[in-house]
């Protein structure tokens, strides 16, 4: 078992979860992604949807969250979400996708955790630490930190 999380961790681009993920003309590393709070969540008031920006420098620390909240996801106006998506890439101006090694964070927005948390193994001495897409927990990094993998 490690003694604490990594300090990166890679994200290979591909064409699914991690399809935004590269670098900016200036050198910066960028991921954007869609964020949500699980519709079952205890508290969640039927979930809420996300569009976020992490920038972060070449070495990787987080520089800026962008970070747009659409409500419930019941209730979400698609075609706002897309043209927030979108512009939010526009913002980036030219890119190279591809991939990026990014140190964990969370921020606060919106009364929500999000970020590319650490999370401590469990007191079993066969859980590892892991680092996961918040909220939503819908990207998971393990050891080795550089695979440039995750589970879904």
């Amino acid at each position: 078992m490690l003694d604490g999380p990594p300090d990166l961790i890679a994200i290979d681009h591909d064409e699914s979860t991690a399809r935004h993920v590269g670098r900016t003309a200036d050198g910066r590393q960028f991921f954007l992604t869609n964020p949500f709070v699980p519709t079952n969540e205890p508290g969640a008031d039927g979930g809420g949807e996300f569009v976020a920006l992490y920038l972060f420098d070449p070495a990787g620390k987080l520089l800026e969250a962008r970070i747009d909240a659409f409500g419930p996801s019941a209730t979400v106006d698609e075609a706002e979400w897309r043209r927030v998506y979108e512009e939010r890439l526009r913002e980036l101006g030219d890119v190279a996708l591809g991939r990026i090694e990014v140190a964990p964070f969370a921020i606060e927005r919106f009364g929500v955790e999000f970020g590319l948390v650490p999370r401590e193994p469990e007191e079993d001495e066969d859980d590892v630490w892991a680092v996961e897409a918040q909220p939503g927990n819908y990207m998971a990094f393990f050891e080795p930190w550089d695979s440039g993998d995750y589970d879904t």
